[in-house]
C-alpha cells in the first residue's frame, strides 16, 4: 500500500496516521466542518472534508468516502473505531470499489454484528455460554416462560446492541413485561432494530476481553486480556492489562476460546472477544468487537505489538510475524479514558473550550489525544479528549506513575474525568483488585471530588521547605567538618 484513508477523526485519527505514516505510506484524512482545524486534518499528508458537522453529514457518508478514495489513488481504508468500523455495508463496497478494507471481511462483521447470531454461531466451537434464548422474543407470554426457566434475575438485550442501549435488568417477573417494552423501544431507537433476547445476569461480574489478530494464511493468536471492569453506563472509563485475577491457566483457556471465537466467523485481522467472569472464575462469551478498541494501548505496552502496524500488514496479505510462543507479557498498563464529562453529575458531557491544555510526559507515559489548546469540543461527536495510558513493570507502579500522570496533566476550560481517576487510583478495593461492573456505583460518590485540599498542599509546600532546609543544613555542616561522611538525608526522609 502506497496511501491510507483513515475514515475518522480525533485521537484514534492521529494516532493511526503515526503508524502508517512510520510504515513510510502516505496518509489521508477527512474531516467535517467543525473538524477543519483539528489535529489529525493538520497532521496528515492529504485531507479532505466529507461535509458538515453532523456525523451523519459527514462521518457516516460512505459512499463519498469512497468516491474521494478514488479521486485520490487510495490503497486502503482504516476505520478507527465508531462510524463506520462495524458496518459491513461499508466494507463490502471498499472491496468492489478495488481498496483494502483495513479490518475484517464483511461476513465476521455480519455475524458478530448480531448478538443473536454470534451465540448460534460459537455454539458449535463449545464456547462457555450463559443461559438464555437463542431466538428474538417475539411473545411476551414465552418470554416469561423462559425467564422462569432460567431464573430470576435475568438481562434483557438488544441483538444489534452496544454501549448499555437495549439493556433491560428485570428482577422479578411482575417487571418483566414493562422493562421488556422499553428495551424493544430503546432498541429500535438507537440501532433501527427491536429484536431482543434474554440471558441470565451476573450480579457481579468482571468483564474481561482478550485481544486476537487473525491473518488470512489460518494463523491468529491472542495477546493477553485486558480489565474492563470500571464503568459507568455500561461503558468503560479505565482498562488495564493484565487484569489481577487470571492465572496463567485461565489465561490460557480464555484466549483459546477466543482465538476458536475467531475461527467460527473466519476472522481476519484484529479483533477482540469479551467475556464475564463470575467470582467462581467461570467465564461465559459475551461477545466479538470486529475492530481495534478504545484500550488498545494497554495490550501494545505489555506485548510490544504495534495492532495498527498489525493490522495493515495483514490486510496487504502478509502472515503473522510471530507466534504464540514468541508472545510475552511484560509489566503492568493502566487506561484512564480522559472524557470532557462531569463525574460529579452522573458522568454528563461537559462541552466547552479548552483554555489551557498540558500533556503529561516522561517514560511509560502515553498520551493519545486530538484536541490541542484553544480548541471547543464539539457537541456532535463523543466527549473524549485523550487516553491517560501509563507502564511500569508491576501495578501498584503503574498505579504510582498514573497518580503522577494524573497530577501533570492541565486541562482548563471544561470538566474531566482527570478527577475520577485520581480517586481511583487511591481507592483501596481498586489497588487491591477488588473489583466488577459495578465498581463506580458501589464506590463512587459525586462528594469525594469535592475535598477541598488547601489545607493539605499548604502542608506539603511547609515540609518541602522543611526538608530543603535540613539537607541545605547538613551540606554546609559537611563543607565546615571538611568530611566525607554519606548523607543519611534519603534515609531520614524515608523515616518521615
Amino acid at each position: 500500500m502506497n496511501k491510507i484513508l483513515v475514515a475518522n477523526r480525533g485521537e484514534i485519527a492521529l494516532r493511526v496516521m503515526r503508524s502508517i505514516k512510520e510504515m513510510g505510506i502516505k496518509t489521508v484524512a477527512i474531516f467535517s466542518e467543525a473538524d477543519r482545524l483539528a489535529p489529525h486534518v493538520l497532521y496528515a499528508d492529504e485531507a479532505v472534508c466529507v461535509g458538515k458537522a453532523p456525523s451523519s453529514e459527514s462521518y457516516l457518508l460512505g459512499d463519498k468516502i469512497i468516491d474521494f478514495c478514488k479521486e485520490l489513488g487510495v490503497d486502503g481504508i482504516h476505520p478507527g473505531y465508531g462510524f463506520l468500523s462495524e458496518n459491513a455495508s461499508f466494507a463490502e463496497k471498499v472491496e468492489a470499489a478495488g481498496i483494502k478494507f483495513i479490518g475484517p471481511k464483511s461476513h465476521a462483521i455480519n455475524v458478530m454484528g448480531s448478538k443473536l447470531e454470534a451465540k448460534n454461531t460459537v455454539k458449535a466451537y463449545d464456547i462457555p455460554m450463559l443461559p438464555g434464548t437463542d431466538k428474538a422474543l417475539q411473545d411476551i407470554e414465552l418470554g416469561k416462560q423462559e425467564a422462569e426457566r432460567i431464573g430470576f434475575p435475568i438481562l434483557v438485550k438488544a441483538s444489534a446492541g452496544g454501549g448499555g442501549k437495549g439493556m433491560r435488568i428485570v428482577y422479578e417477573a411482575s417487571e418483566f413485561e414493562e422493562q421488556l417494552k422499553l428495551a424493544i423501544s430503546e432498541a429500535k431507537n438507537a440501532f433501527g432494530d427491536g429484536s431482543v433476547f434474554i440471558e441470565k445476569y451476573i450480579a457481579s461480574p468482571r468483564h474481561i476481553e482478550i485481544q486476537i489478530l487473525a491473518d488470512e494464511h489460518k494463523n491468529c493468536v491472542y495477546l493477553f486480556e485486558r480489565e474492563c471492569s470500571i464503568q459507568r453506563r455500561h461503558q468503560k472509563v479505565v482498562e488495564e492489562a493484565p487484569s489481577v485475577v487470571l492465572d496463567e491457566a485461565l489465561r490460557k483457556k480464555m484466549g483459546e476460546a477466543a482465538i476458536n471465537v475467531a475461527h467460527s466467523c473466519d476472522y481476519v485481522g484484529a479483533g477482540t472477544v469479551e467475556f464475564l467472569l463470575d467470582e467462581n472464575k467461570d467465564f461465559f462469551f459475551l461477545e466479538m468487537n470486529t475492530r481495534l478498541q478504545v484500550e488498545h494501548p494497554v495490550t501494545e505496552m505489555i506485548s510490544g505489538i504495534d495492532l495498527v502496524k498489525e493490522q495493515i500488514n495483514v490486510a496487504m496479505g502478509k502472515p503473522l510475524s510471530f507466534t504464540q510462543d514468541d508472545l510475552k507479557i511484560n509489566g503492568h498498563s493502566i487506561e484512564l479514558r480522559v472524557y470532557a464529562e462531569d463525574p460529579q453529575n452522573n458522568f454528563l458531557p461537559a462541552i466547552g473550550k479548552i483554555t489551557h491544555y498540558e500533556i503529561p510526559k516522561g517514560s511509560g507515559i502515553r498520551v493519545d489525544d486530538g484536541l490541542r489548546e484553544g480548541m471547543d469540543i464539539p457537541i456532535y461527536y463523543d466527549p473524549m479528549i485523550a487516553k491517560l495510558v501509563v507502564h511500569a513493570p508491576t501495578r501498584l507502579e503503574a498505579i504510582e506513575k498514573m497518580k503522577t500522570a494524573i497530577a501533570d496533566y492541565k486541562i482548563n476550560g471544561v470538566k474531566t474525568t482527570l478527577g475520577f481517576g485520581k480517586w481511583l487510583m487511591d481507592e483501596p478495593h481498586w489497588i487491591s483488585g477488588d473489583i466488577d461492573t459495578h465498581f463506580i456505583k458501589k464506590y463512587f460518590q459525586p462528594e469525594f471530588l469535592d475535598v477541598d485540599n488547601t489545607e493539605l498542599e499548604k502542608i506539603a509546600v511547609e515540609l518541602g521547605v522543611w526538608f530543603r532546609q535540613q539537607y541545605k543544613n547538613k551540606q554546609l555542616a559537611a563543607s565546615s567538618n571538611n568530611t566525607q561522611n554519606k548523607s543519611n538525608w534519603k534515609k531520614r526522609a524515608i523515616k518521615l
